[in-house]
């Protein structure tokens, strides 16, 4: 006797906030949800929001990225949902920690976000398809994209090439990117995968690129973004003046009369404020560690790690 039981959706063993709805081309309600990874990371899936099943990768987040990106990753997604471009979500992606260690190609780049994604051939079977399709466009519309670089050497190098400067052929370094982008993703994981795709490719050089990367993980020097809407929220919130907070920080000034007051113009340069390099300058987007933990502590009363990207 046939049994006329409904077949029952495959229950997701993870917890999976959801973080939107769209219908496809055929009618069928979807859904994209953020599953825990390997290691803390994030899983970006797109799936059937009735069977649960067809389960597409949008997006694995490393593991130090927060479930903003996730978010940010889905709002972007959802201008123009297509599962089918995605590639099948696959046991391999529960068990993998993206770009670890330089050495995992890179999974599925939103394309309006970022870009034409890699075929799934480069995904699933690590060839050393390159990202230069993938391109960047920072806050003021410029555009950036890794690329093979001709600089004379037996082999072209793999760099970071602004997309709009009037002279081609120019690099530009790893933190130059990461500054006009004001953001260390997805600069450093796109950058992790090329390495990693190139990392046997004997027609194009990565040491450059490398060393690049490796300089940006270990400087003391940070981006002061967070901190600067930290500071702007504040006087915003608790009516603090920026010479209330670089007072609070020992940065004083006094007048004729003896009078003291914080000095602002300090830390309106440190935050990103005011430029650097007096008025025709441009504000920096840097801060070395200790300065930024100096005003967070004493300047705000909050901890650096609520102001660190």
């Amino acid at each position: 006797m046939r049994s006329t039981t409904a077949p029952r959706p495959v229950v997701t063993p993870f917890p999976a906030p959801s973080l939107g709805r769209y219908t496809d081309t055929d009618g069928r309600p979807r859904e994209v949800l953020a599953l825990p990874g390997r290691g803390g990371s994030t899983l970006v899936v797109d799936r059937d929001a009735l069977s649960w099943g067809d389960r597409r990768l949008v997006a694995h987040l490393a593991p130090d990225e927060p479930l903003d990106n996730a978010r940010l990753v889905c709002r972007d997604y959802l201008r123009r949902p297509t599962a089918v471009r995605c590639r099948s979500l696959a046991p391999e992606d529960l068990r993998a920690v993206p770009f670890g260690d330089g050495r995992q190609p890179a999974d599925a780049v939103d394309p309006a976000r970022h870009g034409p994604q890699l075929p799934p051939a480069a995904l699933e079977h690590h060839s050393p398809m390159p990202p230069p399709a993938v391109e960047l466009r920072d806050r003021r519309g410029r555009r950036h994209r890794l690329e093979r670089l001709a600089t004379g050497r037996s082999l072209p190098e793999l760099r970071w090439c602004p997309r709009d400067d009037a002279a081609p052929g120019r690099a530009e370094s790893v933190r130059d990117v990461v500054a006009c982008m004001e953001s260390y993703e997805p600069v450093r994981t796109l950058t992790a995968a090329a390495l990693g795709c190139h990392r046997d490719d004997p027609s194009v050089s990565v040491a450059a690129l490398r060393g690049e990367l490796e300089r940006l993980d270990a400087s003391r020097i940070v981006l002061n973004r967070g901190l600067r809407r930290a500071v702007l929220r504040a006087m915003r919130t608790q009516n603090l003046t920026l010479s209330e907070i670089a007072y609070r920080c020992g940065r004083v000034k006094r007048d004729v009369g003896g009078r003291g007051s914080g000095e602002t113009s300090w830390l309106a340069r440190r935050v990103g404020i005011a430029p650097e390099g007096g008025a025709h300058g441009e504000p920096t987007p840097w801060i070395h560690t200790e300065v930024l933990a100096l005003i967070a502590r004493e300047g705000l009363g909050i901890s650096p790690h609520e102001v660190e990207l």
